[in-house]
């Protein structure tokens, strides 16, 4: 069973940061999963490429879902991830 790499790329003071915090945090805990979290504040090209979609995430380096994370979405693209 593959174990996909999921990121949240967010930034500082974003209420809808704090929201998918806590989606990406249950959803990844439900499967057993791990994530990391990137700030664009001091990474010019993660801003410039996801300005306009922050919070961002990703799953094995694709884009999955931005501004309100979806939870059901979320599980599916990660459960079928895992079964590759």
């Amino acid at each position: 069973m593959a174990t996909p790499r999921v990121v949240l790329i967010t930034k500082a003071d974003c209420h809808l940061c704090e929201d998918a915090r806590d989606a990406v945090s249950r959803v990844t805990a439900s499967l057993g999963l791990e994530w990391s979290e990137e700030l664009v504040d001091h990474q010019p090209e993660l801003r410039e490429r996801y300005a306009e979609e922050i919070p961002v995430v990703l799953v094995d380096g694709v884009q999955r879902d931005f501004w309100k994370i979806d939870e059901a979405r979320l599980a599916r693209v990660l459960q079928r991830a895992m079964a590759q």
